[in-house]
């Protein structure tokens, strides 16, 4: 951690580059730690990005035939976790329930079914979430709102919970009369996180498989060149191109603004539009400017 300083009567610092000052020295020192790279696991230094992302398709499975109630994902944006979490629920026959207007309105969710939660949601509404697929699977997908609130986390530890029985229950008002106050919870329940797993709630980590999938930066790339091998990825577009690409980007690491699929994906398209142009200049400038 930097020196801190004592001028002028606050507490100085550099902090990435610049000169920060503070009358508490608390707040440098929160600033400070903030800017520090979290810390290796062992498991994370000794599995390569590849295997890691094996695993959670691994645990996902656990989960999808019923032996795990839950798998907690962290990691960087952009790089497969939606991607790797939701196919292998689809390996495992379940449907995806997420787009609300392909079904009817009041049919019940089928067991084998796994419904996708992005974005905010308040206590009430995890609560409703909750008891509508209190039989199937739900994946909240940067949905953090409901790892940060004291309620949904209570919430939470009742749908997680190692008990025969996992009731969850309501005490305030409740005026939807569609909601009862108590339910018992069957389902199972995956996160998807872009924070780091040391600033997520420990109760909910105890309670799960967990899979930390921060990577550095080399292994970012070799993460973009395993995808490249599959089929799926980008079908329409040429080996060559998909390849020249994530070479280009690999010479540019250091420089890149985003180093995600997005940019693979960006880079590609340039190297297919711009096959005997000068696609290098175009490309690096997209993505490094």
């Amino acid at each position: 951690m930097s020196a801190i300083s004592f001028v002028n009567g606050k507490y100085q610092a550099v902090i990435n580059g610049k000169t920060v000052s503070r009358a508490n020295k608390r707040v440098i020192e929160r600033m400070l730690k903030d800017t520090q790279p979290a810390a290796v696991s062992v498991a994370t230094s000794k599995f390569s990005i590849n295997q890691r992302f094996g695993f959670l398709s691994d645990m996902v499975t656990m989960l999808a035939k019923g032996d795990q109630a839950s798998v907690v994902v962290t990691g960087p944006g952009g790089l497969g976790k939606s991607h790797t979490v939701t196919t292998s629920l689809k390996n495992a026959g379940f449907k995806d329930m997420s787009v609300l207007d392909e079904y009817q309105v009041g049919a019940p969710v089928p067991k084998n079914a796994f419904m996708v939660i992005k974005g905010y949601s308040t206590p009430k509404g995890l609560y409703r979430t909750l008891y509508e697929n209190r039989h199937s699977v739900i994946v909240f997908d940067d949905c953090d709102s409901v790892l940060k609130d004291s309620v949904s986390l209570n919430l939470l530890k009742g749908a997680l919970d190692s008990y025969s029985k996992r009731i969850i229950s309501w005490r305030a008002d409740i005026k939807d009369e569609d909601l009862p106050t108590s339910f018992e919870f069957k389902g199972r329940v995956v996160f998807i996180s872009n924070i780091s797993s040391n600033q997520l709630d420990q109760a909910i980590i105890s309670r799960s498989l967990s899979v930390d999938l921060t990577m550095t930066k080399e292994q970012k790339v070799e993460r973009m060149r395993h995808l490249l091998t599959e089929q799926s990825f980008m079908p329409d577009f040429d080996t060559q191109h998909k390849t020249d690409a994530i070479d280009l980007i690999a010479g540019l690491v250091d420089d890149v603004k985003e180093l995600s699929l997005r940019t693979l994906i960006q880079v590609t398209k340039i190297r297919k539009s711009n096959p005997n142009g000068n696609w290098k200049d175009l490309a690096t400038y997209a993505i490094c400017g």
